[in-house]
């Protein structure tokens, strides 16, 4: 296993002028947490669950009690962005520190995070913790370089190929290298539910790093379609949520569990269950924690890698799931890309919170090298967001955040304090919207031709926010 490089190759000025280069900031304002005091690290990451789908973010239709529980002992981010607006790059952008412009893996497409990326898990293990993974990775297959293994993590289970990853039976799972053959799964049956699966797994990772420093990275399959959970949670739901509208899909033949979604009779009654089941699973990480005595020196983070998905029957406008918010997954409106976020930690975040500050994927690696006191110095976009779950005043402020996005024609997007410009149909040079979210939060209203001035200046910085990559290029 690779071990932390403090200095990366340099890319040439002309192509990547870093945000930030990460050197412990707010040193003289925040106390470090000294090696003896290392807090351990939650990091729960729900697939496609937007910014309404939380009852402590407005949800109606359902309720997220354990969820809720973080935020109510902790802060609520009311602005917190996803790393992309599909599963692989937001997972990339929060891996490496970096936005779509820059990190390695910008789309779906089947691209291994490469040997010299420098990840969350890594910087971590340099400063002695246990790290685990469970759940989907979707950023390599086993044995490449982008394997979880190769990426800083002692231990994995769940999906590594993330198509596969949207089925709820499947065929089998992995465990660190081994290939686990479900059994119960075999045919059409349907006796081993993946989430639980992976749920005992980190369960069991808890218990075994008990008595020493851990991060675990928890990003679950749900509520990603398909849309299934087991009878003992559907049974709840069936017939309280019309009308349903009954989702048709492949259910036999050879691409059967191999990626597309499986028919579904009662799929808002589906949506629900698969969320009170993701909730009761958060629930047991609580429990688990307080149970070992864990709960003063543990920091859960809750989020989610993107918006609402609209596939295998799903409904997010009778949920509301993008609350306010215009667009769905792979849109770079605020629907697809504003994302719920929790952060506690007892003692240390002050109880029942909120912050508004601009904050995205890309900030969690400085935020956690800012936290432990590590020195790290890369080619990252991210700012620290410490000095705000501690409450000072010394928050550094981004510039800009930055999306890009390979499918549907090219998309990309700016956001600089509350303006926010954003381009479709890249590829065929289309036009440019501006939209000041601070007086229409829902971009309704394209000023663009109202602030021509604006416009041309933060065309000017999009087009500086992204070095050239082989695997994703704009026509």
């Amino acid at each position: 296993m690779k071990r932390l490089k403090t200095v990366r190759k340099k890319i040439p000025l002309l192509f990547f002028i870093p945000l930030f280069t990460f050197l412990g900031s707010a040193q003289d304002t925040v106390k470090k947490v000294r090696d003896n005091q290392r807090p351990n690290i939650i990091y729960i990451l729900a697939d496609d669950l937007g910014y309404g789908d939380l009852s402590c973010f407005g949800q109606k239709k359902f309720s997220t009690p354990n969820i809720d529980k973080p935020a109510e002992q902790g802060m609520i981010f009311t602005q917190h962005y996803s790393g992309s607006t599909v599963c692989a790059p937001s997972r990339s952008a929060l891996m490496t520190g970096q936005h779509t412009g820059h990190t390695p893996i910008r789309g779906n497409k089947k691209v291994p995070l490469p040997s010299e990326s420098i990840t969350v898990a890594e910087i971590l293990k340099e400063k002695g913790y246990t790290t685990g993974a469970f759940g989907k990775w979707g950023m390599g297959l086993v044995g490449s370089q982008g394997d979880p293994l190769s990426q800083g993590f002692d231990h994995f289970y769940g999906y590594n190929n993330q198509s596969l990853a949207h089925n709820y039976y499947p065929y089998f799972l992995w465990d660190d290298e081994e290939k686990i053959i479900l059994e119960g799964n075999k045919d059409k049956a349907t006796g081993d539910y993946a989430p639980n699966l992976i749920h005992k797994k980190a369960l069991d990772f808890i218990d075994e790093n008990k008595d020493v420093p851990f991060f675990l990275y928890y990003p679950s399959i749900m509520p990603h379609a398909e849309l299934v959970a087991p009878s003992s949670y559907m049974d709840k739901y069936k017939g309280t949520l019309e009308p349903e509208k009954p989702y048709k899909g492949v259910d036999e033949g050879p691409k059967y569990r191999k990626g597309p979604y499986g028919s579904q009779e009662f799929p808002h009654a589906a949506f629900v269950a698969m969320i009170n089941i993701l909730d009761d699973q958060v629930g047991e990480i609580i429990e688990k924690i307080e149970r070992l005595g864990l709960t003063d020196n543990t920091i859960i983070i809750f989020t989610s890698d993107n918006g609402p998905h609209q596939e295998g029957g799903a409904d997010p406008d009778y949920f509301d799931s993008n609350s306010i918010y215009r667009g769905y997954k792979r849109d770079l409106y605020e629907g697809g890309i504003r994302v719920p976020m929790i952060a506690s930690w007892p003692n240390k975040i002050e109880r029942n919170t909120k912050s508004d500050h601009i904050s995205a994927f890309w900030d969690v690696l400085p935020t956690i090298a800012d936290l432990l006191d590590i020195k790290v110095e890369s080619e990252i976009d991210g700012i620290s967001f410490l000095p705000t779950l501690l409450g000072k005043k010394d928050q550094k402020e981004h510039d800009y955040l930055y999306w890009e996005f390979h499918e549907r024609g090219g998309r990309q997007a700016l956001l600089a304090g509350n303006w926010k410009l954003i381009r479709y149909n890249v590829n065929e040079a289309g036009d440019y919207e501006l939209y000041n979210l601070e007086e229409d939060p829902s971009e309704t209203r394209n000023v663009i031709k109202d602030y021509p001035k604006k416009a041309n200046d933060l065309i000017e910085e999009l087009n500086k926010s992204r070095t050239p990559s082989k695997e994703f290029q704009f026509k």
